[in-house]
């Protein structure tokens, strides 16, 4: 009698039952290795940062994948439209995840039958043989290797948790170009604020130099005035042009996101813009974990290596295989159609590794340390998940706090370049005052601009780290 090792849910192997065994485990295969869990973490019920906030939910009720029109920009929702087709980064994410489904579609190949048709002519003589003869061959075969300990099955199932992985992957590209894309474009227009400011001043400059010059010629001032309000004028007029360096950066990086070449790609500058700061949704904790595409990524990723043990434990146990071929010959065509020339068989075969010096018991214990390794990058990324959210969370709150305070700041700072440019003219300060004040203002003006910009750019990392509109 021959034994095999007997796995778990299986029974053992004898000579007489061997047939028996392939025909009942072909219908329901013994499966050897773990079950998949997906690897335990807990998480909070409520965020930390999340404190004085009110859970909100999109106004328009609109698909939560179309989170870039919350900030109501035409331009910016056209753009949105030629990244999922022109990017080349979402491209790549979109033939890698098209070559893990095909992965998937070969795995699951490997659980049917093999079927071969092969054939021949030959037509052969020698010098001994005046009349040269014919043979012709025809074979039909099959063959296939019943899945008695789950094997293939896991491959399939370790190939199609991929192949989920891969299009988190793709969810993954497609939330991070769209954000870089938002980023981008959101800079690029406070860069226009910037510069509108800018032009502002530059314009109130200019006229303070021309009051400082008649007051110079006047001998009224000394010409220290003068040159401070030259420097004044052409400190902010530097500004203004690294502005335009700065806007032009942003443009040729949207050119590239929406996969077009730089210098065939530009934005009109706008005279005028209203940034759009949106309420994010923000849901409990534990959503975050269906919502992040990295993370269902990553937990994917888990339970493919767990059906890898499953593959390296199923070594361990013997290869069972059923073959079958039928085939014809003759010295004509027509006799390959004869039935007193068909020749079939079929056979049944096992194979057994009795020793490899360890390697199986290797392979299942570097399969393990792989879940392992997989179970950890999992749980890291769900952590960095929430500290994103937390980061953010507590970002949004206090560049609200801010807000207010800036905008505070910029109307005193107004009032006072005002009341020292009037005074100056009075002759009741120097120009130094002036010059302050008007550094002052500036100064104010601009954090003004930069925190509703600031504002909005927290909003897409949010959105991002919340997962966006990804749905599972």
């Amino acid at each position: 009698m021959l034994f095999f090792p007997q796995p778990k849910r299986c029974f053992p192997l004898t000579h007489a039952g061997l047939i028996s065994v392939v025909a009942v485990c072909a219908l329901g295969a013994c499966a050897v290795g773990p079950t998949y869990h997906r690897p335990a973490l807990a998480t909070p019920t409520v965020y930390k940062e999340l404190d004085g906030w009110v859970q909100a939910t999109p106004a328009d009720g609109s698909d939560r994948s179309d989170w870039w029109t919350w900030f109501d920009d035409p331009v910016l929702t056209g753009l949105m439209q030629q990244v999922a087709v022109s990017n080349q980064n979402v491209a790549a994410a979109t033939a890698a995840y098209a070559q893990a489904r095909a992965t998937v579609r070969e795995q699951r190949a490997a659980l049917f039958p093999v079927v071969t048709l092969d054939g021949s002519g030959r037509r052969a003589g020698g010098a001994g043989n005046a009349n040269p003869g014919n043979n012709f061959q025809a074979n039909i075969g099959a063959s296939w290797e019943p899945d008695v300990w789950g094997r293939l099955h896991r491959a399939a199932e370790s190939a199609d948790a991929s192949a989920a992985a891969s299009a988190a992957d793709l969810a993954s590209a497609l939330l991070s170009v769209r954000g870089e894309l938002a980023t981008d474009y959101l800079s690029l227009r406070q860069s226009d604020a910037q510069r509108v400011l800018l032009q502002a001043t530059v314009s109130g400059y200019q006229r303070a130099l021309l009051i400082t010059q008649n007051r110079y010629r006047a001998g009224i001032a000394p010409k220290t005035d003068l040159l401070q309000a030259q420097t004044q004028l052409a400190n902010a007029q530097a500004d203004e042009a690294g502005l335009t360096r700065q806007r032009a950066q942003f443009e040729h990086a949207i050119a590239v996101l929406i996969g077009q070449m730089p210098g065939n790609f530009s934005l009109p500058v706008l005279a005028s813009w209203q940034p759009v700061v949106p309420t994010v949704p923000v849901g409990v904790p534990s959503t975050l974990l269906q919502r992040r595409p990295d993370i269902a990524a990553a937990e994917r990723r888990v339970a493919a290596t767990n059906e890898q043990i499953g593959i390296a434990q199923a070594a361990r146990y013997p290869n069972l295989g059923l073959s079958g071929n039928t085939g014809t010959g003759g010295r004509t065509v027509a006799d390959l159609f004869a039935v007193s020339t068909n020749v079939w068989s079929l056979g049944v075969s096992a194979a057994q590794v009795l020793f490899n010096a360890g390697a199986t018991k290797a392979r299942v214990e570097s399969a393990q340390a792989v879940q392992e390794q997989a179970a950890a990058r999992y749980r890291q990324t769900v952590l960095v998940a929430f500290e994103a959210v937390e980061d953010q969370l507590a970002a949004s709150r206090i560049l609200t706090q801010q807000k207010s305070l800036r905008e505070q700041a910029s109307n005193a700072a107004d009032q006072t370049e005002a009341q020292a440019l009037n005074r100056y003219r009075a002759g009741q300060v120097s120009y130094t005052d002036v010059v302050a004040a008007q550094a002052s203002a500036l100064a104010a003006r601009r954090a003004l601009v930069q925190l509703n910009a600031d504002r909005q750019v927290n909003a897409v990392a949010l959105i991002q780290a919340l997962g966006g509109g990804w749905q599972p």
